[in-house]
């Protein structure tokens, strides 16, 4: 559907703008779905408010606090606002922190009393046991002992620590779930933390709402409830875009009768028949509707079948082919030479990172370590010291290197060698001999690249390892160490999975290294369905493939229809659970709504016929837009 009107949700920035009058402070949730412009309809409020308040605000000593999905996301609405100082923008995470960093004794109050049930809830399971050598069984008997140990503790810690972007496995550390439940605790139980965040922030925005965990969300609600002229609640978020199942379901819905609800009806971003797409998709979900722009009409969208057993690099890249000349748009087979994500020409969507991994060419390198559990936010958000060693100081050095950029190799070298810490340099008589030897060692580690070879991720930290050019973390000193052993002599700690992972990627070649820095810096062709949420681009391929995916969360097979429903998923239907068929419907919107103009979806099945028929039933996709691939 089309709006003869672009301007359409205009009155929903006016709106919004006088819940947050300070004087009249009211509670709001704006529906806002898949490229409705929410980001932009919250900028121009705040600047509005900046203008408007801005001065008593900041003598008052006041804040609106935002939240976000991302990092990325709060720079990009930081930048906008720029940086005004009554705006503090955030993620979940570190606006909790923030919040509870200096209660210390009640953080240890609360850890105390949250290890303890742990421990008799652990108590009470191990002690029902039938078998206490089972896996179960000795699993409780190892939580139960790792938090005694912890709770232990508490009394050396002085001061609590938290980083909302990587994992915390120091003895003061809280980690990510913790950090979320001390506050929501705080929030409904001590009137003094309830007054602190009144006082600083009487409003407080969060954006991607319907993720943000459900009891916090509760704990906000039971605040603004009690605290209605003081303190102004507003959600931005699309119920249809919850991803995760610790969020709160049905949000829009049940809300007070004194909060506003607004809806933005039109999608700024996509095509006409993208549009259409995501009206269906959501149709029997919650029947939300929305219009494309007077100007976007068009749009691709087409559903190619496979075979599972087909070479898929070789189908995928068919795909391309049949959408260029489908859209009539040569960007569909041009290599992707992106040096950011908006410069992207086709964005290829896969369920899990193993799956990009495996496309891109640092499988090698990156399928052990995040099979690891404990290591998988480290290997997504970059704050690996080990992985860093490569990416921060090699691979530099590496791209120097072969632009001959010898300033830049000496900058390299002068800013991470142990050799030129101030304490070596003063001590040191013969500074001239500690740039030669340093020269000598760099020239040697470079000649591993000589005549187009790629070395192995190994054979980089040994030659690293023999000069002591560069401090190596522990954890790669004991992967050197490890690879002089023979089957004979290894060491009985080859049960331990992080070690083992390690010993596979370092046989990777260093090109890897390259091809994982460009993934998690997003200036790749590729992402995950679930991490592009917020993102746009002209031109998207969703692979499709609950086999490769390994993962029990979502499962296509049975929203289209392949795979039978378990008793389970029955039960849960019938008693209005959620099931693993909504997630994977409110997936797929996500992934789908990406695209601006045209939309390839490749779907393995081993029931190729079966799943047309599905999907013809389903009358999502015309019969023209169904393709079996043979």
């Amino acid at each position: 559907m089309i709006t003869e009107n672009n301007d359409i949700d205009k009155h929903i920035d006016d709106e919004i703008f006088e819940c947050i009058n300070p004087s009249n402070l009211k509670s709001f949730f704006l529906f806002a779905g898949a490229g409705s412009g929410k980001t932009g309809t919250l900028v121009n409020v705040l600047k509005k408010f900046k203008k408007e308040y801005g001065n008593d605000f900041k003598l008052k000593n006041k804040k609106i606090a935002i939240i976000t999905y991302t990092n990325a996301a709060a720079d990009e609405i930081n930048h906008r606002l720029k940086f005004d100082s009554i705006f503090t923008v955030s993620t979940i995470h570190s606006f909790c922190w923030e919040l509870i960093k200096n209660f210390t004794t009640d953080i240890k109050k609360w850890l105390t009393i949250d290890l303890n049930d742990s421990i008799v809830d652990l108590e009470e399971k191990i002690s029902r046991a039938r078998d206490p050598n089972n896996k179960t069984a000795i699993s409780n008997q190892r939580r139960k002992e790792s938090k005694t140990k912890r709770l232990d503790s508490l009394t050396t810690i002085s001061k609590f620590v938290y980083n909302p972007n990587g994992d915390n496995i120091t003895k003061s550390s809280l980690n990510h779930s913790e950090v979320i439940a001390i506050v929501s605790n705080f929030i409904t139980s001590k009137d003094l933390f309830k007054q602190l965040i009144i006082n600083k922030f009487p409003i407080v925005l969060i954006d991607e709402s319907q993720d943000t965990k459900k009891e916090l969300i509760q704990a906000l609600f039971s605040l603004q409830s009690q605290n209605k002229t003081k303190f102004s609640l507003g959600l931005f978020g699309d119920t249809m875009q919850r991803i995760y199942s610790d969020g709160k379901e049905k949000l829009g819905a049940d809300l007070p009768e004194d909060w506003l609800k607004l809806t933005k009806v039109m999608n700024h971003r996509s095509l006409l028949r993208i549009v259409e797409l995501n009206n269906k998709i959501r149709q029997e979900i919650d029947g939300q509707i929305q219009f494309a722009r007077i100007e976007n009409t068009g749009g691709v969208v087409r559903f190619f079948i496979i075979p599972r057993d087909a070479d898929k690099e070789k189908e995928e890249k068919f795909i391309k082919e049949k959408m260029s000349l489908l859209t009539s748009d040569r960007k569909w087979i041009d290599k992707n030479s992106a040096k950011s994500k908006l410069d992207i020409s086709v964005k290829t969507l896969t369920l899990e990172h193993h799956m990009a991994a495996t496309r891109m060419g640092f499988g090698s390198f990156f399928n052990p370590l995040y099979n690891v559990d404990k290591l998988k936010t480290t290997m997504l958000d970059g704050s690996s010291s080990s992985i860093n060693f490569f990416t921060n100081i090699i691979l530099p050095l590496y791209l120097a290197h072969i632009s001959n950029n010898k300033f830049e190799i000496a900058n390299i070298v002068k800013g991470q060698s142990p050799l030129f810490d101030k304490k070596n340099i003063i001590n040191e008589s013969d500074k001239l001999t500690i740039i030669q030897y340093s020269k000598t060692s760099i020239d040697k580690l470079l000649k591993l690249w000589e005549n187009n070879n790629i070395p192995s991720l190994i054979d980089i930290l040994k030659e690293v390892d023999e000069t002591k050019i560069f401090n190596i973390p522990s954890e790669l000193k004991l992967a050197i160490e490890r690879s002089s052993f023979t089957d004979s002599e290894e060491e009985e700690d080859d049960d331990d999975a992080l070690l083992l992972a390690w010993d596979l990627a370092l046989r990777a070649k260093f090109d890897q290294i390259v091809k994982y820095q460009s993934y998690i810096s997003e200036n790749s062709p590729f992402g995950t369905h679930q991490g592009v949420k917020g993102l746009e681009f002209e031109r998207v391929m969703a692979i499709i493939d609950d086999v490769e995916a390994r993962g029990n969360i979502f499962s296509y097979d049975k929203l289209f229809g392949t795979k039978a429903l378990t008793k389970n998923d029955n039960d849960s239907i019938s008693e209005g659970k959620e099931t693993g068929i909504d997630r994977t419907s409110r997936l797929f919107y996500v992934a789908c709504s990406r695209a601006k103009k045209s939309l390839a979806l490749a779907a393995y099945t081993d029931e190729p016929e079966t799943l047309k028929a599905k999907l013809i039933e389903l009358d999502w996709f015309t019969d023209e837009e169904i393709e079996i691939l043979k």
